[in-house]
């Protein structure tokens, strides 16, 4: 059993009846949730399904999957992660792939024949987690054995086969060494106050989760929170209106979300009285524009900490502290933060792979315990540059690079100067296949409340005084609100589907 196996065995024993988590209103205790992880625990060993076993999950924000995901990681199974936020088809489509041992989800899937039909299609065992109480695990009618005789039962080591939130292309699936993802939790403890020694206890203050379980973000805040002993306010999404009633009622110190629920709730104009409980604003998932920080921070007084990290790293690999903003967040702006204490990086020339120095712009590499082999570089596709203070600012994509007619475009870079146009609230830009260039920009954008639509005309003006001639766009969409991912990021194959609509 992994340390972090045996902290979150303790926390649930500390004090069963004390409530751990919000949902809907309703709390449940830390019994509640180890109720559930016994219940799991037995129907899966029933089951024949020992450490190593593969459990498809549809993973919807709700307190039952909170409680299954703790059972499954402490159990050293792995979770197969499946996301219910997919159409039909394609969600029975990815059962029908995946071909795990057993099936758990809520009610409300359950009663999507899809999912049911593809569940009887490959054989697998079906667990439903019920939202009535009384019996909140349970197996299905139909579904109580494992039949298939060609499922793909086992990734030994591994703790989530996690779908990456596919803002560029197609979600790809990121197998995550059980090692890793513990240690990456038990490190994170350093911005909670909490050592990789320390023993189970509770503490005070309520922590809102909001992440989606689907996207890491979502399940490495949940066992951030869990291993901390900390109660939760868990929200099914993000919206201003609930996020902003959590932390009004539960008055934490620090809550979360992405760089765009920032702009979401200048633009609802927040009272800064709901939020006078928060000393710090943590983001992640996306790039944070320094305005929008600027803008939140002048706003409300709550610096925004940035974290830095993907689904290939097992959670983060830097961020912002609070003792770091304050010393350092105006000589360091627009940084993503300091690296984490164990990780080391670098930046190479994207081309020669050669080492560059301090300060110079290239694609980042990267070398800690929970990457790899431990031992060896492993190259992100992020252009990166690092300080000597091991501060780390993120400039873009280098796969998300638009080649237009041998001419490197970084879409990062059109953004930003859009964003300054004072009609712009939030802009996007994707390449579109052309067939003399290869590849041209496209820019979509949101207004600002109130705001004139400029002409293409215009804003081609505005953009050639900030960009070289190949960065400008050839197309131009305005639009009331972005497609997005679960994650709450722009979805770049969606966005070029509108544009494909478009013309």
């Amino acid at each position: 059993m992994t340390k972090l196996a045996q902290l979150i065995r303790g926390i649930l024993a500390v004090e069963p009846g004390a409530p751990a988590i919000e949902f809907e209103g309703r709390w449940s205790t830390w019994a509640d949730l180890d109720r559930v992880v016994r219940d799991l625990d037995g129907i899966f060993a029933d089951a024949g399904l020992p450490a190593g076993a593969r459990v498809g999950a549809l993973m919807r924000n709700h307190v039952l999957t909170a409680a299954m995901l703790l059972e499954v990681i402490v159990s050293d199974r792995c979770v197969v992660t499946l996301n219910p936020s997919l159409p039909d088809d394609r969600l029975a489509g990815d059962i029908t792939a995946l071909r795990p041992p057993v099936l758990v989800g809520l009610a409300r899937d359950w009663a999507r024949p899809a999912i049911r039909e593809a569940a009887e299609r490959i054989g697998c065992l079906g667990v439903l987690l019920s939202e009535d109480g009384d019996r909140p695990v349970r197996l299905v009618d139909g579904l109580e054995t494992v039949r298939g005789t060609d499922l793909n039962r086992d990734a030994p080591g591994i703790v989530i086969e996690m779908l990456t939130s596919g803002t560029t292309g197609v979600p790809k699936r990121i197998p995550l060494k059980a090692t890793s993802f513990a240690r990456g939790i038990l490190e994170a403890g350093v911005y909670d106050g909490r050592g990789p020694d320390d023993p189970p206890r509770l503490r005070g203050g309520v922590q809102v989760l909001n992440t989606p379980f689907a996207h890491i973000g979502g399940v490495f805040g949940l066992f951030n929170c869990m291993a901390s002993g900390r109660k939760a306010c868990l929200l099914e999404r993000f919206t201003v209106e609930s996020w902003v009633d959590a932390v009004r009622r539960h008055r934490p110190k620090a809550a979360g979300a992405p760089p765009s629920a920032l702009r979401m709730l200048l633009d609802a104009d927040v009272p800064k009285a709901d939020l006078e409980s928060l000393v710090a604003f943590r983001t992640s998932t996306a790039p944070l524009d320094p305005e929008l920080a600027d803008e939140f921070y002048a706003r409300y007084g709550i610096p925004v900490l940035q974290n830095y990290g993907a689904t290939e790293f097992a959670g983060g690999v830097a961020g912002w502290t609070l003792a770091d903003f304050k010393a350092h967040h105006g000589q360091k702006r627009g940084s993503v933060g300091r690296l984490n204490p164990g990780v080391e990086a670098r930046v190479v020339n994207p081309d020669t792979g050669d080492a560059l120095a301090i300060g110079e712009q290239g694609l980042l590499e990267l070398k800690a315990a929970q990457l790899g082999d431990g031992k060896s570089w492993v190259r992100t596709t992020d252009l990166a540059v690092l300080d000597a203070d091991q501060f780390l600012w993120i400039k873009g994509r280098y796969d998300n690079a638009i080649i237009r007619g041998g001419f490197k475009v970084i879409p990062d870079d059109v953004v930003k100067a859009l964003e300054a146009h004072p009609a712009i609230r939030e802009a996007a830009v994707v390449g579109l296949r052309d067939a003399r260039l290869g590849e041209t920009p496209a820019a979509a954008y949101r207004l600002r409340a109130d705001a004139e639509p400029p002409t293409e005309d215009e804003l081609r003006g505005f953009l050639k005084t900030r960009l070289l001639p190949y960065q400008v766009p050839v197309r131009f969409l305005c639009l009331e609100e972005f497609p997005r991912t679960p994650s709450m990021k722009v979805s770049q194959p969606d966005l070029k589907a509108l544009f494909a609509a478009s013309a």
